[in-house]
């Protein structure tokens, strides 16, 4: 790997034992992506890994990629043009704060070119004459669109079943951009199923955006699905109940599940196992993102 990055994949798998799974005949085992790197975890890794290459390939020495200013996304486009020579520029939704948050000064401090945008424009950043203007503003770049959720990125991230030494019969991952979901789902071979946990309120839209994905990759498929009810309030919004699930599963397995994504995943697992959703002897593994 370039720049002394070293990724730990395949990443560990290891059960779970936990008496409110047990009683229903649900084996659970965490995917623990979020210990690929520090600075480039879990899915962040698999979106970019593939999508370095085709910025080296075709020539390109700048990545500009969007985000809001709380984005682990951002964080990790900054962490790869660190380790992989690439200049690197974030195009931050919304006004410049200052001081910047931790995560706005992480990227500055590996070398990210920060530009802010205004709302409006932001949600047309992916129209032809947006793009445009970026390039004559900032010279060539190679475009990673906001969550690195494009082809490239499902081909990265329909890696991660095979690295699941076992028989399974569902994956179940955080859900912000849908790219993750939809390469887990590419990357199943047999009879297994994805689901995905929306992390935003109002995620029905992440049904399309799978598809298309999937699409754009060349091939769609069937075996996966979206859950909408575990957003607790929106993206980035907690509350007393999660707080609770938090640190009971940290006091029963001492793991600190990251609240913004993993957390609402893992309740969500939980819930639709006292639901009956899996049937008993059912073997889940939950992907341990450490982000979206």
């Amino acid at each position: 790997m370039s720049g002394g990055f070293e990724p730990r994949v395949p990443s560990p798998v290891t059960e779970l034992a936990d008496d409110r799974l047990a009683r229903f005949g649900v084996r659970l085992h965490l995917k623990r992506d979020d210990l690929i790197h520090p600075e480039i975890p879990g899915n962040k890794w698999r979106k970019l890994k593939y999508n370095l290459v085709a910025a080296r390939e075709r020539g390109h020495r700048t990545l500009l990629t969007f985000g809001g200013a709380y984005s682990n996304h951002i964080r990790a486009v900054a962490a790869a043009g660190h380790y992989f020579g690439f200049s690197t520029i974030g195009i931050i939704r919304g006004e410049e704060h200052r001081p910047l948050n931790p995560t706005l000064a992480y990227a500055v401090d590996r070398g990210m070119r920060l530009a802010y945008m205004d709302r409006g424009t932001y949600r047309a950043k992916t129209d032809p004459e947006v793009v445009a203007g970026l390039r004559r503003e900032f010279g060539d770049f190679y475009l990673v669109p906001e969550g690195g959720s494009n082809a490239l990125a499902l081909r990265g991230c329909a890696e991660l079943p095979a690295e699941i030494p076992f028989a399974y019969h569902h994956i179940c991952c955080a859900t912000g951009t849908g790219g993750t979901l939809a390469g887990l789902a590419l990357g199943l071979t047999g009879g297994e199923r994805v689901i995905g946990f929306a992390a935003l309120k109002g995620g029905d839209f992440l049904v399309d955006d799978v598809r298309r994905l999937q699409a754009e990759y060349g091939r769609v498929t069937g075996n996966w699905s979206v859950q909408t009810g575990h957003h607790f309030g929106g993206f980035a919004r907690r509350d007393a109940e999660l707080d609770r699930f938090i640190h009971d599963f940290a006091e029963r397995h001492d793991i600190v599940l990251e609240w913004v994504y993993v957390a609402k995943m893992m309740y969500g697992v939980f819930a639709l196992v006292r639901a009956g959703h899996f049937a008993p002897g059912s073997v889940v593994v939950a992907v341990v993102t450490g982000s979206g």
